[in-house]
């Protein structure tokens, strides 16, 4: 069951990598509810809303590609930390186009229910991502140092 399990989160990855969403709608039940505490993400509580969240994501960030570094399966819940890469070529909530790449590292769990992901918990440093991608300075710069936008 574990591995089973392991390779339908797999198949998720690809797909939303690859766009196929077609595919990704076999791959997530229709009530799937997404976890997050990560500041700005957005409220997800079903299949369609999920889709929409990652289209989304898409045209911020058009090249992103999720690579998994690792993952654990036990029982229904399959645990992933990966990577992700993308150029921010549209704007990230209120912060404009940066050109620059976003190297985050994710933590993922996902829990299957009847051969689906039913559930998923999604943690990443946004803090991070919002210093690498430039829209705010790193903790210690000065105020007008480079990558300090707010002011």
């Amino acid at each position: 069951m574990q591995e089973e399990n392991k390779l339908i989160v797999s198949a998720l990855i690809d797909a939303i990598n690859r766009q196929d969403w077609r595919r990704f709608d076999g791959l997530i039940a229709p009530d799937f509810v997404r976890h997050s505490s990560t500041f700005g993400q957005a409220e997800v509580r079903t299949r369609d809303q999920l889709r929409e969240y990652l289209v989304s994501e898409f045209k911020t960030f058009p090249d992103a590609l999720e690579t998994v570094d690792f993952m654990v399966a036990e029982g229904d819940k399959v645990a992933v930390h990966s990577q992700c890469y993308g150029t921010q070529r549209g704007p990230l909530g209120p912060f404009s186009p940066s050109g620059k790449v976003l190297s985050a590292d994710f933590i993922s769990i996902y829990r299957i229910a009847g051969g689906r992901i039913a559930e998923a918990w999604v943690e990443w440093d946004c803090l991070n991502g919002l210093i690498q991608l430039g829209h705010l300075a790193p903790p210690g710069a000065q105020p007008g140092a480079d990558g300090d936008t707010s002011g």
